[in-house]
């Protein structure tokens, strides 16, 4: 009997010594994105491989969103329509302004590209990580939440003003004197003019905008890497993958939601005083332009979303996995 007591008690000081009989999500021995959340400098890891990223997106992508916004300004069909389409869009900026008229306000997305895509993956990571069952996994509902968690807050802390500034400063280049000279001499007029909430403008349609946006994106992407993997959890998805699936993600958010998108732009730019709410928007935009208003922009978004997400998951995912081989 007291060998056998013994025996136990041995065995039971090897399972404390070695690994743990508990199972292990998957998120504590994967790379990337998903073993970050792991890690405890999951925030410092986001914010530095987000503004990398987000910078190198921005710079490649945002003549489609100046292009876009410039549509969706651009009002009613008629003789008070400026542009014609896409090209005569692309083709008037570059005759009057020069090819860099097509990055007016590009510093603004810059600022904000830091705490845009911190707020975003820092949200998403640490919901996902509350949520994934005892096998790492998520149900659709719980994946679709995760993503709505980390939209809402993106939100709300980044997006809304980042996003105000950006449309009144594109829409003053619209006008016949446009005052803004720089990134903080427009955000002093527009506080001077209009107070605090000058930059925190449509923030109801931003929440439903990047709410659906991130519900999708993340859905989407999630649930094609879990097809991919076809259950091995450890197997690892090619970057070019990662970047294919980003695109579908992309595109699917962009039929979503470029209703909420057109509201929001509108809510943002310096006619927003027309609009007693984003409801009222809605009625006014049915009412005067038709329906089809409400899809104006859609071809040149998608174009820069599917490019976007396609090379934010990329070099997101890359840098984490730099990151978490030099920096535990």
């Amino acid at each position: 009997m007291d060998l056998t007591k013994q025996q136990q008690q041995r065995s039971l000081a090897s399972m404390c010594r070695g690994p743990s009989p508990f199972p292990r999500r998957p998120w504590m021995s994967e790379t990337g994105v998903a073993a970050a959340a792991a890690s405890g400098n999951l925030g410092l890891k986001g914010v530095i491989a987000g503004g990398i990223t987000g910078g190198i997106e921005i710079c490649i992508t945002y003549p489609t969103e100046y292009v876009k916004t410039q549509l969706q300004l651009d009002g009613k069909a008629g003789a008070g329509k400026e542009y014609t389409g896409i090209v005569d869009c692309v083709t008037k900026t570059i005759k009057t302004r020069g090819f860099f008229g097509l990055y007016r306000g590009l510093s603004v997305l810059l600022y904000g590209s830091i705490p845009k895509s911190a707020v975003r993956f820092g949200a998403f990571e640490s919901v996902k990580k509350q949520l994934v069952d005892a096998d790492g996994k998520l149900n659709p509902q719980r994946r679709l939440f995760a993503g709505l968690c980390a939209g809402v807050c993106e939100a709300i802390f980044a997006v809304t003003p980042m996003e105000t500034v950006k449309v009144k400063f594109i829409n003053d280049q619209r006008s016949a004197n446009p005052r803004f000279r720089g990134f903080f001499h427009g955000v002093g007029i527009i506080v001077k003019e209009h107070g605090f909430k000058g930059v925190y403008q449509g923030v109801v349609p931003t929440i439903l905008k990047q709410g659906s946006n991130q519900a999708i994106r993340f859905f989407v992407m999630e649930t094609l890497k879990d097809w991919y993997k076809g259950g091995d959890n450890t197997k690892s998805v090619p970057k070019v993958v990662v970047g294919a699936f980003g695109a579908i993600a992309g595109a699917a958010s962009v039929f979503g939601n470029t209703p909420i998108d057109v509201v929001k732009t509108r809510m943002q730019g310096l006619e927003a005083s027309k609009y007693k709410s984003s409801l009222d928007c809605v009625i006014q935009v049915w009412k005067k332009e038709g329906p089809m208003a409400f899809y104006k922009g859609t071809i040149p978004r998608l174009g820069r979303v599917c490019l976007d997400v396609a090379i934010t998951f990329m070099i997101y995912d890359s840098f984490m996995e730099l990151f978490n081989k030099v920096w535990p």
